[in-house]
């Protein structure tokens, strides 16, 4: 009897389905792609339209003799592999390898019984500009890769590659790193007081300096602050004026790829990458046990929309009247952003009765952390708005005028459930966050006490380094990339060795440097922000039938080889010559010298290749080992990470990937890490996080020296 086949991506996939839908179905995996493009050559005839060669992939064979087998007398064949453009693209790179006839597309936004059973019902032809879209971009990603790439070998030096939206990540961050190394920073003072009223002097309430005959107050120096405290001195304060308005707040959208990576970044401290493997393996399906078996517990997790379906928000009316009262429930239908392909619906649960609790004993940690984000963030969105109080109070001293803003929670409303995070500077402004300050109750011609007077020295702080999140969230603002490429991305530029990350932060490496200077004089335009955007609108319009694929490439490969042909004949050759040193290798007796590598600089004999001597330039911290008492050295990983770890490896195996700081904790002796939250640096104990390390500084002084051979990570 001939039965229907389903062809899916993932195993997993294939196992959760198999285990809701009639036995009549066979359901198969194809493991991610089958075809690709040559790793050995072009494999794009840019002379005949840009017509690809593809290949199947090597170590694929068994996997496509077993869908071969299964397809041949099937009574359907319906390609369920993931809803997007590089998932409609495999669907028919399958159906052109298996000769499929009348394949049927199918679509799983999710995985549950209903969504499957739903999409078999509306089945329907492989999408062909959706196709031509992902065709599109994975040649264009060929062409600038293996056509740039060979230029950077001859000219530079062997093993560099360039990438058509990567090499616009690195730029951010290259010139986000020389705005900091060019920032001069300025010198400003704060002054703020402690009033009370006589009616309740034990609830005194800070207010901070902001005006001097009504106008706007700025302090630059030590000299002017010392001048207003002494014009200060002796004067009365008295309340001025009092607004008190009604404040509300709005939740957040559901999450989309972007958004989810950013909070989980700054909420969870979860690399992008590892969010979007766990926001994978949630979708795909986890056994519940029971009779609920296997179920993926999100929807699709590549995503830019944050539109969601009227029976979900159905379901979050039902739960929220039901667990918090009508009163809380809005149903709000969040606006999708302009340009957003809205293919998906926003990432939600699949069920928003599959509470984190309900779900927390078959979830692994980082599993249940993350679905727990998505469920709150869900729920919250659908929540009413929180109302606040808020009362601002203007006080005048002499000719000079303070403020303080205060709040009081009126309804809570979302933040019952969800609070968002915020990329926050590093250095914020005098003030910020008293909004949350409570105030006795006070009345505008009161009289105050003043009971203290605090003038405060700061310095204005350079942009923050690029963290994961924040680099996400460039990339975004500026149309680079899509949901699906932005993992990729930030895993590809470290890969490659042009980025490095230190304390979670992004930094250039030399190479990264040397590299992105070559691309902005000789392919502005590849790493031009506004014309990899317009770019992506061009694929946009190929997926929505707008614009014809071989148009594109063609409109970018005339310009793009001549720059090319130009940049071959310009280009010199760059001597990145080795640095002497006065050390003497301990294997051959030959001269040591610093060499520029993948990561940056190194120590090798001159005698390679017959000597392969090398060794890490790496940091003295200051730091001792808490095990041995050696030296700590910061070092690189093979991946180019960051760590911190015992000068006397491989004697020694100690490790932090938190910077370890000279200090010792004052409570217990342990050791001191150097912590970046909200863009500024904290230390913690590394025992116990909650012990006192307040009065310590946070140290940056090291030096440059030689260490034994670096620590795989």
């Amino acid at each position: 009897m001939k039965k229907p086949v389903i062809i899916v991506e993932s195993p997993t996939k294939a196992r959760t389905i198999k285990k809701f839908l009639p036995a009549r179905y066979v359901v198969k995996a194809s493991v991610g792609h089958v075809r690709d493009l040559p790793k050995s050559t072009l494999g794009v005839d840019v002379d005949n339209g840009f017509a690809p060669r593809y290949l199947t992939i090597k170590g694929k064979g068994d996997i496509i003799k077993e869908l071969r087998s299964a397809v041949k007398g099937a009574s359907d064949v319906y390609l369920a592999t993931d809803p997007d453009r590089e998932g409609e693209a495999i669907a028919w790179h399958l159906a052109e390898l298996l000769k499929l006839e009348n394949p049927q597309r199918i679509e799983l936004h999710e995985i549950t019984k209903d969504a499957a059973l739903d999409a078999l019902k509306h089945a329907h032809a492989i999408d062909m500009d959706r196709v031509n879209a992902q065709q599109a971009r994975r040649i264009l990603d060929r062409l600038v890769g293996y056509k740039i790439s060979p230029l950077l070998w001859a000219k530079v030096r062997g093993g560099l590659s360039a990438g058509r939206v990567q090499s616009v990540a690195v730029r951010l961050v290259v010139d986000r790193e020389r705005a900091i190394r060019a920032f001069v920073a300025k010198e400003y003072w704060s002054i703020a007081a402690q009033f009370s009223t006589p009616r309740e002097p034990t609830m005194p309430f800070p207010a901070d300096l902001v005006t001097h005959r009504g106008e706007k107050l700025e302090i630059g120096n030590k000299a002017q602050a010392d001048e207003i405290l002494a014009a200060l001195e002796g004067t009365s304060s008295t309340i001025t004026g009092i607004r008190r308005r009604e404040v509300r707040r709005n939740a957040a959208a559901p999450f989309t790829t972007s958004t989810l990576q950013q909070e989980a970044s700054r909420k969870l401290k979860l690399r992008v990458r590892r969010t979007m493997q766990i926001a994978q393996a949630l979708y795909e399906g986890i056994d519940l046990g029971g009779k609920e078996g296997t179920v993926g517990l999100v929807t699709y997790m590549r995503t830019d929309s944050t539109r969601i379906s009227d029976q979900a928000r159905e379901a979050a009316r039902a739960f929220i009247t039901q667990e918090f009262g009508e009163e809380f429930f809005a149903g709000r239908q969040h606006r999708v952003k302009e340009g957003a392909q809205d293919a998906h619906e926003a990432i939600r649960p699949t069920s928003v009765s599959y509470t984190p609790a309900q779900v927390a004993h078959v979830l692994k940690r980082d599993e249940l952390r993350l679905y727990t984000l998505i469920w709150e963030r869900f729920v919250a969105s659908q929540m009413s708005a929180a109302v606040l109080d808020q009362t601002t109070v203007e006080i005048a001293a002499g000719e000079y005028g303070f403020r303080v803003t205060g709040s009081v929670v009126k309804f809570p409303g979302f933040t019952r459930v969800y609070e968002e995070t915020k990329e926050v500077s590093a250095t914020a402004p005098p003030g910020e966050g008293k909004e949350r300050v409570r105030l006795p109750e006070l009345n505008e011609g009161d009289a105050l006490d003043r009971e203290a007077l605090e003038a405060k020295q700061h310095f204005t702080e350079p942009p923050p380094r690029f963290t994961e999140a924040s680099l996400v969230h460039a990339l975004e603002e500026n149309g680079i990339g899509r949901p699906s490429t932005y993992s990729t991305i930030v895993e590809t530029i470290q890969s490659r060795g042009y980025v490095t990350q230190q304390d979670r932060r992004f930094q250039p490496t030399e190479i990264g440097e040397i590299v992105n200077d070559l691309l902005v004089e000789h392919f502005p335009k590849i790493v031009n922000l506004a014309f990899t955007a317009e770019m992506e609108s061009d694929l946009d319009k190929v997926a929505e039938g707008n614009e014809n694929w071989v148009s594109v490439l063609g409109d970018f490969y005339g310009p793009f080889a001549h720059e090319l042909e130009e940049a071959e004949k310009k280009l010199p050759r760059l001597e990145v010559r080795d640095e002497p040193t006065d050390e003497i290798c301990p294997n051959c007796g030959r001269p040591m010298v610093i060499k520029l590598g993948r990561f940056g600089k190194f120590i090798s004999c001159t005698g390679y290749p017959e000597c392969k001597t090398t060794r890490p330039i790496v940091k003295d911290t200051g730091a001792k080992c808490p095990k041995d008492g050696g030296a700590v050295v910061e070092r690189r990983s093979r991946k180019g990470r960051t760590f911190y770890g015992c000068a006397n490896y491989p004697n020694c195996d100690f490790i932090s990937w938190d910077r370890v700081v000279p200090e010792r904790c004052p409570v217990c002796g342990s050791h001191v890490v150097a912590k970046t939250r909200r863009g500024a640096t904290h230390l913690e104990c590394a025992a116990d996080r909650e012990h006192d390390v307040s009065a310590l500084t946070p140290s940056d002084s090291s030096e440059e020296t030689a260490s034994p051979e670096v620590l795989s990570s």
